[in-house]
């Protein structure tokens, strides 16, 4: 009987720079987005940093590679005294999808926030991203909320 491979999920490590990279242009690229250079150098700065109102940020590591991420932040909310969680970022490498990655990425967000005192964790994905919404409609509620933004 074959195992299944270890899946450890970490934070976010200088060393990982360049794969973090790879993926989180994997990532931007699923949602046809791009971002300049000093994006990517400002954002993994940031998950880097010390603010506890900075983003954080997570991997999942398997037989030694970085094969999913994701980055969070806790913000105040008007309707709560705790702070509350948005989880910004999740993606799993191609090859892993369908394996838990995402879930064991979100739960490990899940447990972030409760360590943190935030009851809320909330996010959001593009209405035809149909794989992930299979997974969040396993892990998460659907609101009735609709997004909207100004106008570029």
């Amino acid at each position: 009987m074959a195992t299944s491979p270890i899946v450890t999920i970490r934070p976010l490590a200088a060393k990982d720079e360049a794969r973090w990279r790879v993926l989180w242009s994997g990532y931007l690229d699923f949602y046809k987005s791009s971002v300049p250079e000093a994006v990517y150098a400002s954002t993994f700065a940031r998950l880097l940093g010390d603010d506890a109102q900075d983003f954080h940020g997570m991997v999942a590591e398997q037989d030694g590679t970085i094969v999913g991420l994701v980055h969070y932040l806790f913000h105040r909310h008007c309707w709560r005294i705790e702070n509350v969680c948005y989880l910004q970022d999740l993606y799993a490498d191609p090859a892993v999808r369908g394996t838990g990655i995402g879930r064991k990425l979100i739960e490990a967000v899940y447990q972030a926030a409760d360590e943190a005192g935030a009851p809320a964790v909330y996010w959001l994905t593009q209405e035809d991203n149909a794989v992930g919404r299979q997974l969040y409609d396993r892990v998460g509620q659907k609101t009735d909320f609709i997004k909207y933004a100004r106008p570029a």
